[in-house]
């Protein structure tokens, strides 16, 4: 088991510096070559991931465990029902339990600060696997398939069509970190938190006007108006956002080679529809495998002796 008192934590796209990001993202094409031309690496045999799901999720699970297969590693599942975190104890107490018989702990939980004290008091590398505040692991995959079909990112202009929430918050760390515009269409009331947005401020720009931030982009991402949890919300965001859906018409005030992003799951006819999803400029199946080697990729770097090599 790994005890370092102090381990590398990745919680969000601002603990790693903008090189080791970038090492990262061509490290998972790596990985990906390796995986798709039938050679095995398993730099991780005998470590074991703990897997702590407060929130559900098909593409996080499969990744995470799939990707920890294939470096010869373990992932186990704890949903809800399975730890003491949603019972009373104290998430303290089940980080300096867990983190003496795994290797590494990955977690996807509502409130952010849940984490930060979780990982405080893990001897263990903790990563990020979704807060209500950010969602590095996705910016990873992202990041790595724009540089898959496009090259470097730094320089370009990417347009956020929507709500100023965790994946908003996790693109304004990008372009502070890879260096690229950031223009941020969402409707009133629903902007990133001030304590994210200002930092990269020099980067980023709030336009209440979906088209005239899409003008020239060259990346377009968006996500579904109301997430896990703010069902109840639903109508009254369907009326909020009507203005902002990806269409046909919004792309084509993009770049001509501009790309279309989506974290998924996604609801056609409403936040983007099946002809820009379904279209030539998508790349959403390439950023959904993806997950699996950048993450893959941040397994390895945080837990590998060889990492890199």
């Amino acid at each position: 088991m790994n005890d370092t008192p102090n381990p590398k934590h990745f919680l969000s796209l601002l603990d790693f510096s903008a090189d080791e990001l970038r090492r990262l993202i061509r490290r998972a094409t790596e990985l990906k070559g390796f995986l798709h031309a039938g050679e095995r690496h398993e730099p991780l045999r005998a470590k074991t991931l703990g897997m702590v799901f407060e929130k559900s999720s098909t593409r996080t699970r499969v990744s995470f465990e799939a990707g920890m297969t294939q470096l010869g590693g373990h992932a186990m599942f704890l949903s809800p029902r399975d730890t003491q975190l949603g019972r009373g104890e104290p998430i303290e107490d089940s980080a300096r339990v867990l983190s003496r018989m795994v290797d590494c702990i990955m977690i996807r939980t509502f409130e952010h600060e849940k984490l930060t004290r979780f990982a405080a008091h893990s001897q263990v590398p903790v990563i990020n696997a979704l807060t209500d505040l950010l969602h590095p692991c996705q910016l990873l995959a992202d990041m790595q398939t724009y540089h898959e079909h496009r090259g470097d990112i730094q320089g370009k202009t990417v347009a956020w069509i929507g709500d100023g929430n965790n994946m908003c918050h996790s693109y304004i760390n990008a372009a502070r970190r890879f260096d690229f515009k950031l223009h941020i269409a969402c409707p009133a009331g629903y902007d990133p938190k001030p304590e994210i947005l200002q930092p990269g401020a020099d980067r980023c720009t709030i336009l209440r006007d979906p088209m005239a931030a899409a003008e020239g982009a060259d990346l377009i991402v968006t996500d579904v108006w109301a997430s896990m949890g703010q069902e109840e919300e639903q109508k009254h965001r369907e009326a909020a956002f009507k203005d902002h859906q990806v269409n046909d018409a919004l792309m084509a005030r993009a770049a001509p080679d501009a790309l279309f992003m989506h974290c998924l799951p996604a609801h056609r006819g409403e936040e983007v529809t099946a002809s820009v999803i379904d279209g030539p400029q998508s790349v959403v199946w390439d950023e959904a495998e993806n997950r699996m080697h950048s993450q893959k990729a941040l397994l390895e770097a945080l837990l590998s002796d060889s990492a890199g090599a």
